[in-house]
C-alpha cells in the first residue's frame, strides 16, 4: 500500500515534514486550520506540495496512512482524537525525520537553558570541526535539516509537545537540563504528565547511548531513581562530586568520562551564573564524547556570548540597564533572572498564563522589585500574588506603553526587566516577537 502522509499545520515543522516527504517519494498534503503564513505558503507552491487553509477537509486527511502533527497542535482537538480512533497512527515531526537519517543525534531537553545548551553544544561540536546542523525547536525544523543536506550531527532543542508525538526515536546523547512547572495547561495540570514527557527522550536509548542530567534537580533525580533507564548516565552537579560526568570543584569544572578526566576554570566561561555553568558542563560534555579537543572546548567556552531573549542585555539609558529575557517563559526562569539582578528593579510581566504558581518569587519580588508593570490580556493573578509586595503595579496593553511606563519609573542604577514568566500568544506572534518590540521601544524612547 502506497504510503500517503497528511500534515496537520503548515508552520516551520509542518512545512519542513512535507519538504522531506516529497524528496523521499512519499504523497504528502498539507492541511492548516488557520491561515498559512506566505512565507511557509511560498514554499510549498514551489515544492508543488498539495495544501489547504482555514479547514480540514475530512476527506483528504482521513485518507491518511500516517499524520504529523504539528506540535502547537493539542492532542485533544477533535480531529486528531478522530485519527486515533480510526487507528491511524499519528506521529511528530521529529519522530518522522528520524527515520531518514543515520546522523549523530544529541536531542535537549529541560523546562529551561535547553536554547542555550543546544546553541553552546552545537557551536563547541561546530568549532571542533565537526559537520553539524542545530534545529528542531530552534531555528530550522529537523526535517528540513535532513531533506536538505547530510549532516553528520545534529544538536536539536526538542519541546515537551515534540517528544509527546516519537514512538522509536532514540537519540545518542539525550540531555535533560532542568525541570520545573511548565505548560500544565497541555498536560491535564498534572506536573507528574509534564515530567513522564520530558523523560520520553530516554525511553528508546540503548545501553550505547549516553544520558546526561542535572543530578541536583530533585524532579529529575528521583525519577532517575524510581524508573529504569537503558542508557549510560552522565549526571552533572555543583554540588557534589559524580564518579562519572561533570562536577565543580575549587572554582572549576571537571569532567570525568571512561578514565580521561578535563578541568576548566569556571571564571573563564562567557556566560555568567550559575545556571549557566550548568548548561556550559552539559554541553562540553558531550563534546567530550564526540572527541572534541580539549582546547577548542576552553576557547568555545570563553567565546560564547548567549543567545538572544535570554537575559540580553539590551543598552544603558541614563544610566539604567534594559534587559531582554522575552525567552523567559514559565515562572522558574524568571526566578533566574530576578536572581542575578545586582540593582533595583522595574519588572515587566505577563502574557498568557500556563498555571503559573508565582509563590517562589515572593522572596526575590520583595528584595530587588521596586515597580511591577503588567503586560498582558488578563493580569489578575499576577496582580493578586504581589499586590501586597511591591507599592507600585501597573497594567499595560503594549509593548511600547510598557517600556515607556518603565523608562519614567526607573532612577539612575534600576534595570528595566522583561521577563514575563508567561506565554505571548496574546499580544504577540511568538516570545522573539515579544523581545524584538521590547529591544524597538527602548532604542525609540
Amino acid at each position: 500500500m502506497k504510503q500517503r502522509l497528511v500534515v496537520l499545520g503548515g508552520g516551520e515543522s509542518g512545512v519542513g515534514t512535507a519538504i522531506l516527504a516529497k524528496k523521499q517519494g512519499i504523497e504528502v498534503f498539507v492541511s492548516d486550520a488557520g491561515k498559512i503564513k506566505d512565507e511557509y505558503k511560498q514554499v510549498l507552491i514551489n515544492n508543488e506540495i498539495d495544501w489547504e487553509e482555514n479547514g480540514h477537509s475530512s476527506l483528504k486527511v482521513f485518507s491518511a496512512t500516517i499524520v504529523m502533527k504539528s506540535p502547537g497542535i493539542p492532542d485533544k482537538v477533535s480531529i486528531v482524537e478522530e485519527l486515533v480512533a480510526k487507528g491511524i497512527s499519528v506521529i511528530s515531526e521529529i519522530e518522522f525525520a528520524s527515520k531518514f537519517t543515520d546522523a549523530t543525534v544529541v536531542g535537549i531537553t529541560g523546562s529551561n537553558g535547553k536554547t542555550t545548551t543546544a546553541s553552546l553544544t552545537y557551536k563547541l561540536l561546530k568549532d571542533g570541526g565537526l559537520n553539524v546542523a542545530l534545529g528542531g525547536n530552534i531555528g530550522q525544523s529537523f526535517a528540513e535539516l535532513v531533506a536538505e543536506q547530510p549532516f553528520d550531527n545534529f544538536v536539536l532543542e526538542l519541546s515537551s509537545f515534540q517528544l509527546d508525538g516519537i514512538k522509536t526515536f532514540a537519540p545518542h546523547i539525550a540531555i535533560i537540563t532542568n525541570l520545573s512547572p511548565d505548560h500544565l495547561d497541555r498536560y491535564n495540570y498534572k506536573y507528574e504528565n509534564y515530567i513522564a514527557s520530558k523523560f520520553r527522550i530516554v525511553m528508546n536509548q540503548t545501553a550505547q547511548d549516553y544520558f546526561i542530567y542535572d543530578a541536583d534537580d530533585e524532579d529529575i533525580q528521583n525519577w532517575v531513581s524510581n524508573n529504569k533507564i537503558k542508557s549510560q548516565l552522565l549526571p552533572f552537579s555543583l554540588k557534589r562530586e559524580c564518579a562519572q560526568g561533570a562536577f565543580k570543584k575549587n572554582n572549576e569544572i571537571i569532567i570525568k568520562i571512561n578514565n580521561t578526566e578535563y578541568t576548566m576554570p569556571i571564571a573563564t566561561i562567557g556566560i555568567q551564573g550559575e545556571h549557566n555553568v550548568k548548561n556550559a558542563m552539559a554541553a562540553s560534555t558531550v563534546a567530550t564524547l564526540l572527541k572534541i579537543r580539549k582546547q577548542t572546548i576552553r576557547e568555545s567556552l570563553e567565546g560564547f556570548q548567549g543567545v538572544e531573549h535570554r537575559l540580553e542585555k539590551v543598552l544603558k539609558r541614563n544610566n539604567v540597564l534594559y534587559i531582554n529575557d522575552s525567552k523567559a517563559t514559565n515562572v522558574n526562569a524568571t526566578f533566574f533572572a530576578l536572581d542575578s539582578m545586582e540593582n533595583q528593579t522595574v519588572w515587566i510581566v505577563g502574557g498568557v498564563d500556563k498555571g503559573n504558581d508565582y509563590s517562589q518569587l515572593l522572596p526575590l519580588v520583595n528584595e530587588k522589585v521596586k515597580a511591577i508593570i503588567c503586560l498582558g490580556v488578563d493580569n489578575q493573578k499576577i496582580v493578586e500574588a504581589f499586590g501586597n509586595v511591591v507599592d507600585s503595579i501597573y497594567e499595560t496593553q503594549s509593548m511600547v506603553a510598557a517600556v515607556q511606563l518603565a523608562s519614567k519609573l526607573a532612577e539612575q542604577n534600576n534595570t528595566v526587566l522583561l521577563s514575563p514568566a508567561c506565554a505571548s500568544f496574546d499580544l504577540f506572534e511568538n516570545y522573539e516577537d515579544r523581545g524584538r518590540q521590547f529591544k524597538n521601544a527602548i532604542r525609540n524612547l
